[in-house]
């Protein structure tokens, strides 16, 4: 019997049998059916496994033991393997193509970073182990914190940060710990650019403090004079990104620090784009006093998904004094950890030690490229960004045109005028092309703005790819097709979702739905 050689037309457009799965295609790639849950696959009546019925005394639950069936769904091996197989992809990811969002950085991981931290002595210790047993460990915490000192050039770090965020809140502490113990508990006030971001004034405010903006010049950057005229007797401190949220180096950082700290206040500086300047500029060197440093964007360990994060923080001299415990120490018995330190110190602002995985990432990540290639990765980074605004911006409007761009492009809406189309369409648009869309509408300075960041990891082939499909929308857009962008996306696995009322009115629990008994005819 011979073999069917013919096989049966599978292209985009054939008919899909009625009864079967919502089925679509990506970019033209491979069909991706609409994945239900696994309640909706498996029943309560079958098992992949067998279980022995097991007599349970639930006096010892105080009352709260199950009074229902579990309703868990029973599937096979392979339908389970297959739902989790189909999950992942239906989800985009950086081992699946590039990742443009500005200011989130989202680079490549290498795999070996992923090996390291997966070692014995790394993946399976416990916090609570003696520090005898973890010698390993902290000897690797050391290391971390001497290179994360030595390229910002400051005094301490503090690795227990759990994020950007919460190490921007532990150096904020610092400063606030540093002032009430010289007297200047006055101070009530935090300067602010309106280009920050959004963390900033929220952690201000969180410690207590009011916040005081401090606006941008039109070429997007912070003027010294305007921070002079906004500083009082009654200021803490300035918190300011440097490499700022429009992609911006600050031109006047340095005499903005001096202005600060002749005020008696402190520099705190943003470093969430650390990634564009590590290993060319040592914020030490600008006079910063304390700055974080996300982990997850500068040294590439994973990004998102809640976490596991990591955001050590490092400080100056003034404030090093204040840094809170756990810290690693070299004594006479080897490497220890300080649990309980004398003077000043914060104490603790989280239960344990840090994230290890996180560390171990990003100390490979440091040791595999050296201080040569941290700063090569950095100017890679700052070349993508500029190549990508030098091919956009004939067709793109730039807010701030004139000068060159650090790690991230930045663009508004103002191309799309008369168009029909807002940054929104235009982003859900480039779904359809199989590209995660940039960030939009931040910063807030610029209007409808789409920022760009393609990192170091994007070769100039992707980037090409990618400044094609970019152009082609815009031209598209402004040929008055704008049914193909406010309809948009068609070819992914979910159509465009009423996003405002999902937020206000989630679905947080699946609900079995019961099949009624059908009147006979």
């Amino acid at each position: 019997m011979s073999m069917n050689n013919q096989g049966r037309p599978t292209g985009v457009g054939t008919p899909v049998p009625a009864g079967t799965s919502d089925f679509t295609s990506v970019s033209g790639s491979s069909l991706l059916p609409n994945e239900p849950l696994l309640f909706e696959i498996g029943d309560r009546e079958h098992s992949g496994v067998d279980l022995p019925d097991v007599a349970i005394d639930g006096s010892f639950l105080g009352g709260f033991e199950r009074k229902s069936e579990i309703d868990l769904a029973g599937l096979t091996e392979p339908e389970t393997l297959r739902h989790y197989v189909r999950l992942s992809r239906l989800n985009y990811s950086i081992d699946s193509g590039m990742y443009p969002l500005g200011s989130c950085t989202m680079k490549h991981n290498p795999r070996l970073n992923e090996k390291m931290a997966r070692l014995p002595g790394f993946a399976d210790i416990h916090p609570l182990q003696p520090v005898s047993t973890v010698q390993g460990a902290l000897a690797l915490m050391d290391e971390l914190a001497h290179w994360l000192m030595t390229l910002t050039n400051t005094a301490a770090v503090c690795l227990t940060p759990k994020a950007g965020a919460h190490g921007e809140m532990a150096g904020m502490m610092a400063i606030k710990a540093a002032q009430d113990a010289a007297g200047q508990g006055h101070r009530k006030v935090v300067l602010v650019p309106e280009s920050a971001h959004g963390t900033n004034p929220a952690t201000a405010a969180f410690l207590g403090y009011s916040v005081r903006a401090v606006p941008a010049r039109d070429d997007g950057t912070v003027d010294v004079e305007a921070v002079k005229a906004a500083l009082s007797p009654d200021v803490a401190a300035i918190m300011l990104t440097n490499p700022n949220t429009c992609g911006l180096f600050e031109p006047e950082v340095i005499e903005i620090a001096a202005a600060v700290h002749e005020a008696g206040a402190f520099f705190y500086c943003d470093g969430a784009n650390f990634n564009a300047i590590m290993g060319v500029v040592r914020p030490g060197d600008l006079g910063i006093d304390a700055m974080h440093i996300n982990l997850h964007k500068t040294f590439s360990t994973p990004h998102g998904g809640g976490g596991p994060g990591a955001g050590p923080v490092v400080l100056s001299a003034a404030l090093a004094p204040f840094a809170p415990v756990p810290f690693v120490r070299k004594g006479s018995g080897g490497t220890e950890l300080v649990e309980h330190a004398e003077g000043q110190h914060l104490g603790r602002i989280t239960a344990f030690n840090g994230q290890m995985g996180m560390y171990v990432r990003a100390l490979t990540y440091m040791l595999s490229h050296g201080g040569d290639g941290l700063a090569q990765a950095a100017k890679d980074a700052v070349l993508n960004a500029n190549y990508i605004k030098a091919r956009l911006e004939r067709v793109f409007s730039v807010p701030f045109p004139g000068q060159p761009c650090m790690h991230e492009a930045l663009f508004d809406d103002s191309f799309l005028e008369g168009t029909g189309v807002s940054t929104l369409d235009f982003a859900k648009a480039l779904i359809d092309e199989g590209f995660h869309p940039m960030t939009m509408y931040f910063p807030l300075v610029v209007h409808g703005a789409m920022l760009v960041e393609p990192t170091e990891s994007e070769s100039k082939q992707t980037l090409d790819r990618f400044c094609d499909v970019m152009l082609e929308l815009a031209e598209d857009a402004k040929a008055g097709n704008a049914a193909r962008f406010t309809s948009a996306p068609l070819n992914a696995p979910r159509r465009r979702l009423d996003e405002t009322r999902a937020a206000r009115s989630p679905v947080l629990k699946w609900e079995r739905q019961e099949l009624l008994p059908q009147a006979a005819e």
